[in-house]
C-alpha cells in the first residue's frame, strides 16, 4: 500500500510523456489550411491521434505474416497493435476488421479510419487494411504494411489501391 501512491504518480507523469514522428490535424484552423474541415470533438482528435501516432512508430518495419512486432509485422497486426495500444480490441484478420464499427463513405473518411482492400484477382473477399493518417485537399493517405515495402505510407489516388479499394469503417 505504501508504494501504491508513487506508482500511481509516477504512471500518470510517464503516460501523458510521448513523442511522435508525424501528427495529424488537430484543429479546425489546422484542417481548414488542407481544405478539409472535421466535425470530430478534441477527444476524438486526441485518440486518432494517438492511433496514429501508435502506427506511425513502424513505419519502416518490414513486411511478415502474422507478425505483430517491430521485427516485421503483417498490415492487420499494424492496425491490431496500434489500436490496442489506446485499449481498443479490434479482431486480428483485416476481413473481421471490415464488419466492425461505422461504414463509411468514401468522401466521409477521415483521420484514423480503416480502409480495406480486395488484392487478390483470385479470392473475392478483403484482405487488406490501413489506416487514414491524412487527408489533403481530398487525397486520402494511409499507412499500411506491404509484402514489398514493409510499413509504409500510400495515397487512394495511387491507381493500384484506387482499384483495389472496397470500403471504409470509422472504429473511433
Amino acid at each position: 500500500m505504501r508504494y501504491f501512491a508513487p506508482l500511481l504518480v509516477f504512471i500518470l507523469l510517464f503516460s501523458s510523456c510521448k513523442s511522435s514522428k508525424s501528427r495529424i490535424v488537430t484543429t479546425k484552423r489546422e484542417a481548414a489550411k488542407t481544405s478539409e474541415v472535421s466535425t470530430a470533438s478534441p477527444s476524438e482528435y486526441k485518440l486518432a491521434n494517438a492511433v496514429i501516432n501508435h502506427a506511425l512508430v513502424y513505419e519502416g518495419v518490414r513486411y511478415k505474416y502474422g507478425g505483430t512486432t517491430e521485427r516485421g509485422m503483417d498490415c492487420s497486426g499494424l492496425i491490431y497493435v496500434a489500436f490496442k495500444k489506446e485499449n481498443i480490441l479490434l479482431p486480428r484478420i483485416s476481413r473481421d476488421m471490415a464488419s466492425e464499427g461505422k461504414p463509411l463513405k468514401k468522401s466521409e473518411v477521415k483521420e484514423g479510419d480503416l480502409v480495406f482492400f480486395r488484392t487478390s484477382k483470385r479470392k473475392n473477399k478483403i484482405n487488406h487494411v490501413g489506416l487514414v493518417t491524412k487527408r489533403k485537399k481530398g487525397e486520402i493517405f494511409f499507412i499500411h504494411s506491404t509484402t514489398s515495402k514493409g510499413v509504409i505510407q500510400s495515397s487512394l489516388d495511387e491507381t493500384y489501391w484506387n482499384k483495389a479499394y472496397v470500403s471504409a469503417r470509422r472504429i473511433l
